[in-house]
């Protein structure tokens, strides 16, 4: 018996230790963390959760659909020829992994069909996930001049949106070459949309320099479906159109490019808000976004906040649509597993 014992040999049940363990050696030295590089936002739990099974991020329901995880491919680009491959990759990712859309500014659609075909992405996206349209402050200034907030509710009803995006822009606006100039204040604007157009699902967003306190508290006080904070720290519109603009604009310019609200700063003054307000807020649900790098910046973000929340991406998601689907579809993915990673291991550190 101890014989058959002693010859008897056990399957090698890990055959590429051996190799494992010397990119171990050779890679130790160059792993070590660094003196403040550990990240500070976060309690890590290793004990407490097995590892997430692919799809276990739990349904999310905002804006009236269910999400399968808390990613909005926030607003882009629209009425080019690169522009329609783009928003057909993002729709397809959308659907597959159940995020929402965003659409760039879609001001052509207002009296034209022309580029319908770089914004018809419902058939792509379908029905389930959340697709919103997207036009800037000006064009319903100018609309409501015209009477004519109809063409709206035409633009979203040829899209088959779910809403509209109302994005406020007056930095990048005046640093347009092309710019438009507003003439009254974009509260006012947003507030007439609102009572012209009550059935209609309105998110106000920023375009990359966020808002501060006042302006968040008048918001939170409208009935609009979402906020998007569009924070300083992402794409910054004012200085993308100051770069395009003359050496003398620049020279004079070019520190108020740079004024804003930081995500987090944002996430503390809703906070902040949402306790001094009380029962006044109407607005219940936020889309986080600028300067939100990784899905550990999304997590911590939207862990933070005291509302119902996604988290957006901009130009990360542009720099995998502009080619091949597949490639959109591995940087999707590893985002959705990582936010699956951090819901099972980490948990928010408090004030």
């Amino acid at each position: 018996m101890d014989k058959d014992r002693k010859n008897t040999t056990l399957p090698d049940d890990d055959p590429t230790g051996a190799d494992r363990k010397q990119d171990h050696i050779q890679l130790a030295f160059e792993s070590q963390v660094a003196a403040g590089l550990v990240d500070p936002r976060f309690y890590y739990e290793p004990l407490l959760a097995a590892h997430p099974a692919t799809g276990s991020w739990p349904a999310i329901p905002f804006l009236g659909k269910t999400m399968r995880v808390p990613l909005w491919v926030s607003s882009m680009t629209g009425g080019t020829e690169k522009a329609h491959r783009i928003n057909h990759n993002l729709a397809r990712a959308c659907r597959e992994f159940g995020m929402g859309m965003g659409l760039g500014s879609c001001r052509p659609l207002l009296y034209s069909d022309e580029r319908l075909v770089d914004f018809a992405v419902r058939d792509l996206i379908g029905d389930e996930q959340l697709l919103f349209a997207n036009l800037g402050i000006a064009q319903l200034e100018q609309l409501i001049e015209q009477q004519a907030l109809w063409r709206i509710t035409a633009m979203i009803e040829k899209l088959r949106a779910d809403g509209l995006i109302i994005h406020v822009n007056p930095l990048q606006e005046w640093l347009q070459p092309e710019g438009d100039r507003f003439r009254q204040p974009p509260l006012t604007t947003i507030k007439i949309v609102l009572e012209t157009l009550p059935q209609l699902p309105v998110i106000v967003k920023e375009v990359g320099q966020g808002m501060g306190r006042e302006s968040l508290r008048q918001l939170l006080q409208l009935p609009l479906a979402a906020i998007d904070f569009a924070a300083n720290g992402g794409t910054n519109f004012a200085k993308l159109e100051l770069l395009r603009s003359t050496p003398e604009a620049y020279l004079v310019y070019e520190s108020l490019a740079n004024v804003g609200h930081r995500a987090e700063e944002m996430v503390l003054l809703t906070n902040a808000l949402l306790a001094e307000l009380g029962n006044q807020v109407q607005c219940r649900q936020l889309i986080i976004s600028g300067g939100v790098q990784t899905f550990l910046d999304g997590y911590y973000l939207t862990e933070k906040v005291h509302l119902p929340s996604i988290y957006g991406q901009a130009s990360a998601f542009l720099r995998y649509a502009q080619d091949d689907y597949e490639t959109l579809r591995t940087y999707v993915a590893a985002q959705v597993r990582g936010l699956e990673l951090a819901r099972a291991f980490l948990t928010v550190k408090e004030d």
